[in-house]
């Protein structure tokens, strides 16, 4: 059961415009920003990121500073492993995604970086080759 106790990330497989590889939520709320969904899949999208929003802590919340890129380079969340309702409710994204051909890879790690963040349900970690710019 190895697979259970590693973090899980759903991100893009290219850099982004920014240089990281944009997340699953980054992924699906550029699609609703550039009015790329359906009524349906818009519906979706809005009740998912509500649940989120309500159950989810918000990193940037707790310390603005999480996602700097001087201070935090590549800083990237990754859902725990005993986060099971939270990644349950990544499939929605993932079907909008794969409807508008948005690739997005699934990452798995025991150690995911240097964590600079951590809550009940994810870390927000420095990948490796950052690490050593911080």
């Amino acid at each position: 059961m190895v697979s259970s106790l590693r973090h899980r990330r759903f991100q893009s497989p290219t850099r982004g415009p920014r240089g990281h590889h944009p997340g699953v939520f980054g992924l699906a709320n550029a699609l609703a920003r550039e009015g790329r969904l359906s009524p349906d899949e818009y519906a979706i999208w809005r009740t998912s990121n509500d649940w989120y929003d309500d159950h989810f802590p918000n990193p940037s919340e707790a310390d603005p500073s999480v996602y700097d890129p001087a201070l935090n380079p590549g800083a990237a969340a990754w859902f725990r492993p005993t986060a099971t309702e939270a990644l349950a409710r990544v499939a929605p994204y993932l079907r909008i995604l794969r409807a508008h051909g948005v690739p997005c890879v699934r990452l798995e790690s025991a150690s995911p970086g240097r964590i600079v963040y951590a809550d009940a349900y994810q870390v927000v970690a420095l990948p490796p080759q950052a690490q050593g710019r911080t």
